[in-house]
């Protein structure tokens, strides 16, 4: 009974403030707290804090767009690179635009290239499944850095692309790194059986985490304005069945050698790829074969659906995984963009050409401000989530949006007692809480002004 009273008191106190701004300006996590970088070197089990600001920094928009400043560093910790990778996370200044009226591409559709192909919502970009090298340098079996680059990704399966200050020659001294995702940005130690033991010496929580059974958070925008989803979503478009894993429609290709591409061509000898026995299917982009309505999500590996930020529907990619929680091909985008993309966001090559991307902003504009430190309103549709259930000396928690601030939480008992604090701080979704000096029992966890809350039991 008591339990039923304190549920509903602090339903009769929660403010659930829904959002006057859009999605595309709320969702990023601004960084107004000072939080900086930190990485970890090779053999050192304690993250060393640097002095690049995190996550996103700036947030300017107008009618038409929205562009975002930020280092390209997020507030987990990134590294080390153990494959030989010179390079380490440096803050790359990014000016991003993102289309706030994103068009669906009528015409010829553009293809998904090397490099930054949308960014999440701490600034870090995203890439495609391409770790920009080939079979014998032919172009036609093309390497799947998720499989080839495995060794050298972090705990959170990040890692950056050397940056020069002239063209990359033999020998040349990176100056810097872009850090990037190219597959869901959470830890590899909630696969079943971890593809990396990284995160044993080196913890990171990563930008989130996938939970079966509830929405995914909206995690950035691809560069032509729509927005990338993590791997749980709606049953149906509409908004109703449950939540359910999205499933892409491609596969691998039931072949036994790499002769013959998916769309039926004919290889000639020398253009043959390796042995599938010394290297397994799935290595290689050109393993993979669409296969349309095999899973939830189309050739782009997105959909039209309803969302808890669009509910009135919006086209949306998904960052697929499979049932043990590895990443699934394409992993965020497919070979095309579904929409017109903002091409300004990728550099501009040549001698002399330095910057990240092309974006210079040319119209008037408004910086958007998050929420002030220190206020705890939620907007409607964010969700606590606590496992394991029941929790013994610890627990996860995550809320599903952070906005950009320190997120406090109490744990309190049935008679409303506070019995512990916590906090998830900006640029992360989920804490780990000691439980082990609480008794076991039944408590409540909410925000510190009762917006949210969340039952919490405790067995041993």
């Amino acid at each position: 009974m008591k339990q039923n009273l304190l549920i509903l008191a602090l339903s009769a106190i929660i403010v659930l403030r829904a959002s006057a701004q859009s999605p595309e300006l709320d969702t990023w996590i601004i960084n107004t707290t000072g939080i900086t970088s930190s990485h970890y070197e090779s053999g050192n089990a304690t993250a060393i804090t640097d002095t690049a600001s995190a996550n996103v920094q700036h947030v300017y928009y107008s009618a038409q767009n929205v562009y975002l400043r930020c280092s390209g560093i997020p507030a987990y910790p990134t590294g080390p690179f153990e494959d030989g990778n010179p390079a380490h996370a440096t803050n790359r200044n990014y000016l991003f635009r993102i289309p706030r009226n994103p068009a669906v591409n009528e015409g010829t559709l553009t293809e998904v290239g090397l490099g930054q192909i949308g960014v999440w919502m701490n600034g870090v970009p995203v890439y495609n499944y391409a770790d920009a090298m080939s079979y014998n340098n032919q172009g036609i079996w093309n390497r799947n850095a998720v499989y080839f680059e495995n060794d050298g990704f972090d705990c959170a399966k990040g890692h950056p692309s050397p940056v020069f200050n002239g063209p990359p020659l033999p020998g040349s001294t990176p100056v810097g790194g872009s850090y990037h995702h190219h597959q869901n940005p959470c830890r590899y130690s909630l696969q079943a059986v971890p593809a990396s033991d990284v995160c044993s010496s080196y913890p990171s929580e990563g930008l989130y985490e996938p939970i079966e059974g509830t929405h995914s958070p909206l995690l950035g925008y691809a560069f032509d304005g729509f927005p990338i989803y993590g791997a749980y979503a709606y049953a149906n478009i509409d908004g109703t069945g449950g939540i359910v894993r999205m499933q892409s429609s491609y596969r691998t290709r039931d072949i036994q050698n790499r002769q013959t591409l998916a769309d039926g061509t004919v290889l000639q000898p020398a253009q043959y790829g390796p042995e599938i026995a010394t290297t397994p299917l799935g290595a290689y982009q050109e393993d993979f074969e669409f296969v349309d309505g095999l899973g939830h999500l189309d050739i782009h590996n997105g959909r039209f659906a309803v969302t808890p930020e669009y509910p009135d529907g919006i086209y949306a990619y998904y960052a697929t995984m499979d049932e043990n929680g590895y990443s699934a091909f394409p992993y965020v985008l497919g070979q095309t963009y579904y929409g017109v993309v903002a091409t300004d966001n990728f550099p501009t090559l040549g001698p002399g050409n330095t910057n990240p991307t092309s974006v210079t902003i040319n119209e008037s504009v408004e910086e958007f401000s998050p929420e002030p430190t220190g206020i705890h309103f939620i907007p409607s549709g964010v969700s606590l989530n606590i496992w394991p259930v029941p929790a013994d000396a610890e627990a996860q928690i995550s809320i599903s949006k952070v906005l950009g601030n320190t997120c406090d939480f109490v744990i309190c008992d049935l008679n409303g007692r506070v019995v512990s604090e916590f906090s998830i701080v900006p640029g992360t979704l989920v804490s780990k809480i000691d439980l082990s000096l609480i008794p076991q029992g039944i408590y409540v966890v909410r925000d510190a002004s009762g917006s949210l809350f969340k039952r919490l039991i405790i067995a041993r």
